[in-house]
C-alpha cells in the first residue's frame, strides 16, 4: 500500500485522497516496477523486473501486441507510442506513475460521472467510483475505450456530485403555493424612494 505522504505529494489534486487510496488499492499492488501483460483476456507470466530499465525492456517487448499495465497504478502503457519506444523508465517511478495514473483516472471518473448525469446525488458516489475502477481495469465503459474517450471536463465524479448538491442547497427555495394568492399591497415593504418625484405618474389599468 502506498504511503499517504506519497499520495498527497504526487496524486492528481482534483481527486480526494480517499478516492486515490481506493483506486491504487484496487488496481495495483504497490510495486513501482510491476508489469502485467494480458493477451485475449489471459494473463501472461513475465519475469519480475529488478530495475526500471528491466521493467521498460519487458514493457517494450509486449506493447502493441498485448495489453500492458505498469507501475503502482497499472497505467496502460499503450497510451504512449504503440511501439513502446517513446516509453521511459520514468513511468516506473512511484511518484510519476501515480501522477500519470491519477490524472487519467480523474478523466475516467468524469466520463463515468457524466453518464450518471448532473442530477446524481451522493448516494451515487459509490457506484461512480466502482464503475470508474472497473472501467480502468477493463479499459472500457459503455462499450467504448475509456482511455481514448473525450474528456467531458469539469470535476471528477465525487467532487462533481457533491458540488451539484451544494449548489442545490444554495439555490433559493421554490415559490410556495402562497405565492399565487393576492397580496395586500399596503403591507409591502417600500423598495424605491419616491420622495423625489414631483408629479404622480399616470396609473396603468390592471388587466
Amino acid at each position: 500500500m502506498l504511503e499517504a505522504a506519497l499520495i498527497e505529494k504526487c496524486a492528481d489534486p482534483s481527486l480526494d485522497l480517499n478516492v486515490v487510496q481506493e483506486f491504487v488499492h484496487a488496481v495495483g499492488n504497490g510495486d513501482p516496477l510491476a508489469v502485467t501483460v494480458k493477451v485475449g483476456g489471459k494473463m501472461i507470466l513475465v519475469e519480475k523486473a529488478a530495475t526500471p530499465e528491466e521493467a521498460l525492456a519487458i514493457t517494450r517487448r509486449y506493447v502493441g501486441r498485448a495489453i500492458v499495465r505498469v507501475g503502482v497504478t497499472s497505467y496502460p502503457a499503450h497510451l504512449g507510442d504503440r511501439s513502446g519506444m517513446d516509453l521511459s523508465p520514468v513511468i516506473f517511478d512511484a511518484c510519476d506513475n501515480l501522477r500519470l495514473g491519477t490524472t487519467m483516472f480523474a478523466k475516467v471518473m468524469r466520463v463515468v460521472a457524466a453518464w450518471y448525469g448532473r442530477n446524481a446525488s451522493s448516494e451515487a458516489l459509490p457506484y461512480v467510483l466502482a464503475d470508474s475502477i472497473y472501467a480502468w481495469i477493463s479499459g472500457e465503459f459503455e462499450g467504448k475505450d475509456v482511455f481514448q474517450a473525450e474528456d467531458p471536463g469539469g470535476l471528477a465524479g465525487p467532487q462533481a456530485v457533491l458540488l451539484h448538491e451544494k449548489t442545490n442547497i444554495d439555490e433559493p427555495p421554490m415559490p410556495s403555493g402562497d405565492e399565487d394568492q393576492p397580496r395586500d399591497i399596503t403591507s409591502a415593504d417600500m423598495r424605491v424612494d419616491l420622495s423625489g418625484i414631483g408629479s404622480p405618474t399616470p396609473s396603468v389599468p390592471v388587466r
